[in-house]
């Protein structure tokens, strides 16, 4: 992983790296050019302007966890906006066998462009590929495949940047406290994504020299087990300034474990951008301060890059006749002062 490339935001925040934002208007744009102008690509944006029908196929794991269920209704929601898109839509599945049934059955329909998020990435990569071989090009969405010649363009979160964000959040707030303490509430520790985002955030960290954690677990990313987590966390340490936890469905529970034990000597950063995080924020009657999102719009924008890619057009804002690789989102901290801005993006 390249290292990244830090910034000042407008609230003085040290975040990020360097990616093609979410926030780019993923919608086609016509690339057809007179003979006689410079080939470019700056032609008006086709988002709402029907063209070509395009069937697309959406392959995720089964709704299990309430960011997961919102990457399927984000993708239902915005297939509905476009009259010359119709989504064949799988009931969802964890087990990998079902979903690569599934996936192959899409094949066999025929289906213009694939979107998939694979419940594991490593063992879908050759549904993937055969998608590919038959001339279906294949939306890799967030879980990413072992190769790069199993997908046309990949779209996801970016997990140490998630931890990277939260640790310079909770630095910038604990910088001028002498010896201040940190714990980490983590999700399964056996995924690349729990890892990543701890890494990050230890990072962050090492910018603040008077900060240390002292404290972390792993979760599994449900509310039962943040409760628990969080109750052995709190019973084994007394005095700590700050949280960052990974997951606001378990971040719940620890809500619920903290309030149990009366505690509110301390700050909490929350992760992914559940509703229930952004209203707790919006009160700012407890811990809760901020939450550093994991955008299931993503699945929202990997339709418009669908689309696209099935009328074979670009992406409007950027100079290229085709859609990209690769799209990293932003991990943007959301906080009292712009939680009104992302409330409608909160999921259940």
């Amino acid at each position: 992983m390249p290292e990244p490339t830090p910034f000042t935001s407008r609230r003085g925040l040290l975040f990020g790296t360097a990616a093609v934002g979410a926030g780019v208007l993923l919608t086609g744009c016509t690339s057809n050019e007179s003979n006689d102008e410079p080939a470019s690509n700056d032609q008006p944006a086709a988002a709402d302007t029907p063209g070509k029908a395009v069937t697309i196929g959406f392959a995720g794991p089964q709704a299990d966890h309430g960011w997961l269920n919102a990457i399927n209704d984000n993708a239902k929601s915005r297939a509905k906006k476009y009259s010359d898109v119709t989504l064949e839509i799988t009931e969802g599945s964890n087990d990998t066998a079902a979903q690569i049934g599934q996936i192959e059955t899409l094949i066999n329909k025929k289906v213009d462009v694939l979107v998939i998020l694979p419940a594991d990435g490593k063992a879908l990569t050759q549904v993937g590929l055969k998608a590919m071989r038959a001339g279906i090009p294949v939306v890799n969405l967030d879980r990413i495949f072992n190769t790069p010649q199993a997908y046309r363009c990949w779209i996801g979160g970016d997990n140490y940047g998630m931890g990277l964000n939260a640790g310079h959040y909770i630095g910038e707030q604990l910088k001028d406290v002498d010896g201040a303490k940190v714990i980490e509430l983590a999700g399964l520790d056996n995924l690349e994504l729990t890892q990543q985002r701890t890494k990050g955030f230890d990072d962050a960290l090492k910018n603040y020299p008077n900060i240390q954690k002292v404290a972390r677990q792993a979760a599994e990313f449900t509310v039962e087990s943040g409760q628990a987590k969080m109750a052995q966390l709190l019973q084994a340490q007394s005095k700590f300034d700050a949280l960052w936890n990974h997951d606001d469905d378990q971040g719940v529970g620890a809500l619920r474990a903290i309030e149990q034990a009366g505690r509110d000597d301390f700050l909490m950063v929350g992760g992914a951008g559940a509703l229930s995080a952004f209203q707790a924020i919006k009160q700012d009657n407890g811990v809760l301060k901020a939450t550093v999102l994991y955008p299931p719009t993503m699945a929202a924008s990997a339709i418009d890059l669908a689309r696209a890619l099935g009328q074979a057009k670009g992406v409007s804002g950027l100079s290229e006749f085709e859609i990209p690789t690769s799209l990293t989102l932003y991990s943007a901290v959301v906080d009292k002062d712009n939680v009104d801005q992302y409330m409608p993006t909160g999921f259940k």
